[in-house]
């Protein structure tokens, strides 16, 4: 498992799948949530951000092919993993899944084992897909390059610090998600640093003063997020 825990929604409307695979998957290390049609479904995904969901086709009030495509257009999770899973293994219906934005297809019964093998298989292609997506951000005038460590608005270079490069670019990286204090100090700093308190307050003021107060929401309590301002 990776440092950071891998946030999975199980959206189903049997419970005792729903149960099934939680347990398989809280067994391995995963954070689970659980939903159990694709309003819910569509709910609590917006509410916890998960890096994978697994996604049954055939459910009450919106079928997965429509949590999918809506999913797919918020911004949120253009990089969310996407799995559907069904008992149905026609043709059409894989491709109807695919086509709007599904990453993968996975058919009932559920085996255990081989469900987890395809997890982490595709959580560990999301993380090379991310590392390449994620060089150049834009967000209207706003375009942060990770291997130039450049930050351009509107044609203009802006200089920046390196830790506040760094600070920006992890924030930028998942636009919407928490970051939680702790989490950016090591993922900035390193664990093996001590740095003060303000530390990050202070870098954020910084940040906030060169690319304006719009993009990065103050979390009370627990941290920051990054928002486009578009």
């Amino acid at each position: 498992m990776n440092e950071q825990v891998s946030k999975v929604l199980i959206v189903d409307d049997e419970e005792d799948i729903l149960e099934f695979i939680q347990y398989n998957l809280e067994k391995e290390g995963y954070d689970v949530y659980t939903a159990k049609n694709g309003l819910e479904g569509i709910t609590v995904a917006k509410k916890v951000l998960p890096q994978l969901i697994l996604l049954d086709v055939m459910m009450p009030e919106m079928d997965g092919i429509e949590v999918c495509r809506t999913l797919r257009a918020d911004a949120r999770f253009k990089q969310t993993i996407i799995a559907f899973l069904s008992a149905r293994s026609e043709d059409y219906t894989q491709i109807a899944g695919l086509d709007v934005g599904g990453d993968d297809y996975i058919t009932k019964p559920i085996r255990p084992r081989l469900l987890i093998s395809r997890i982490k298989a595709l959580l560990r292609r999301a993380e090379k897909s991310e590392e390449v997506a994620t060089d150049t951000l834009i967000f209207g005038k706003l375009t942060i390059n990770k291997e130039q460590v450049s930050v351009m608005i509107d044609d203009q270079q802006i200089p920046f610090a390196k830790k506040e490069f760094a600070l920006l670019h992890l924030l930028a990286s998942k636009p919407g998600k928490v970051f939680e204090r702790q989490e950016i100090y090591n993922k900035v700093w390193g664990t093996d640093v001590i740095v003060g308190d303000r530390t990050i307050d202070v870098h954020i003021r910084k940040l906030r003063e060169k690319i304006g107060s719009d993009y990065i929401k103050t979390i009370k309590g627990i941290g920051y997020k990054f928002e486009s301002a578009e």
